[in-house]
């Protein structure tokens, strides 16, 4: 990703520059001094890569999940839609018998009845036998039952939740990847540090950028210890 502002190829050629430039001349303290700034460059060029790597990827599993979770709820959507048109489709046949019952039109209400779910049948025949004619507890109609089932608000259910979880996957995936980001500008800044000590003519200014750069770096490595590594 190129937004973290690494290159490995141009991190390369200002390692080889750096050392390049502090090798010519200078006393013994300056070149392994060099040398040091040289090793720090290398180890943050290869800890940047790792932290970049680690931030694209997480950043593509927060939009996969993100995805998920919303064709999740377009299929939940969809199930409850149909529940419903299911349970209108229930009343309305039910209406039709029990209207053909008020009349007492057998042949009414047996043509309404072949027009029953096979779920609904059962409900309705359970709800049948508490004989609601003269039984005042019994419930108002057979969707009031505990036979009545209604698989597509269940579905309904199901997806939701999993929603639910690639919602809160897909937003803890991000909040890892912005965790990378963030170390990967630390570790931008040390390589700024340690560039710009090559410029300054004293041990004293080398040696303060350096001891900065050091421990950004140990703070950036403690960081990426502490996340999870890039999902497969």
């Amino acid at each position: 990703m190129r937004e973290e502002g690494l290159s490995a190829s141009e991190l390369g050629r200002g390692i080889v520059e750096h050392a390049e430039h502090r090798g010519q001349g200078g006393d013994r303290f300056d070149r392994w001094l060099s040398i040091g700034e040289a090793v720090l460059l290398s180890i943050v060029a290869l800890v940047a890569g790792w932290s970049g790597y680690a931030a694209a990827k997480w950043a593509t599993e927060s939009s996969l999940l993100l995805a998920e979770e919303a064709a999740a709820r377009t299929d939940g959507s969809r199930a409850h839609l149909h529940a419903v048109d299911l349970r209108n489709f229930d009343a309305s046949t039910f209406n039709a018998w029990y209207a053909a019952y008020t009349v007492r039109n057998r042949q009414a209400m047996a043509l309404a009845e072949r027009r029953f779910r096979p779920a609904f049948r059962v409900a309705f025949e359970a709800w049948r036998a508490t004989r609601p004619e003269t039984n005042p507890d019994a419930p108002k109609g057979p969707t009031y039952m505990p036979q009545y089932r209604q698989p597509g608000l269940r579905e309904a259910r199901a997806l939701d939740a999993k929603a639910d979880d690639a919602r809160e996957a897909g937003e803890a995936a991000g909040r890892h990847s912005d965790d990378y980001v963030r170390t990967t500008v630390f570790l931008a800044i040390v390589l700024f540090l340690v560039g710009i000590s090559t410029h300054f003519p004293l041990r004293g200014g080398r040696l303060v950028l350096i001891g900065l750069g050091t421990g950004l770096l140990v703070l950036s490595l403690v960081l990426i210890a502490g996340l999870p590594g890039p999902p497969g």
